[in-house]
């Protein structure tokens, strides 16, 4: 007797289980450079905020089959990968449009398998919850910097995207 698919569905097509193993590896690779990095404790919302949009950028960067380096090799994917990341975590890039456009491609192309509903989750979590945090988008200047007692109501993402990216940037 075969196990039943994680899909949701309770059965596979074709005598497969259906594990999202695109979404488990960007998730590892996400947690992986912010623990590195260490910025923040490791279970925190800070923390949880940058792991899935760091994951969701390494999801949607890649291929739907899987992240492939230049020379075809898996093994160096993350390396080859991560200036890619950098780019679409950066400050001054339409992060949520990107998402939302790469999130439809994908469903459009492949269905709503068990990898994209992962990813679909973290961004609807991403998007919908709101927390209290510094004001990372008021004026700044050299002599006034972010003043961490004035706070204000913003998505998850843009707690966990700055985060993402600084933690890239730190590998």
């Amino acid at each position: 007797m075969l196990p039943e698919s994680t899909n949701g569905t309770g059965g596979t097509s074709g005598g497969e289980l259906a594990v999202p193993m695109a979404w488990l590896c960007a998730e590892y690779v996400a947690d992986e450079v912010l623990r590195a990095a260490a910025l923040v404790a490791p279970g925190s919302l800070e923390y949880r905020s940058g792991l899935q949009a760091l994951a969701l950028t390494v999801h949607l960067t890649d291929e739907p089959d899987g992240p492939h380096a230049p020379d075809g090799g898996r093994d160096t994917w993350p390396l080859f990968q991560a200036d890619e990341w950098l780019r679409h975590t950066a400050y001054d890039r339409p992060w949520p449009p990107w998402v939302e456009e790469r999130l439809a491609r994908r469903l459009a192309a492949h269905g709503d398998g068990p990898d994209l509903a992962l990813a679909r989750t973290a961004w609807h979590r991403l998007r919908d919850t709101w927390v209290r945090a510094a004001d990372l988008d008021g004026p700044v200047d050299a002599e006034t910097p972010v003043d961490e007692a004035e706070q204000i109501w913003l998505p998850a993402w843009k707690l966990g995207l700055p985060l993402a990216h600084l933690s890239l940037h730190l590998r």
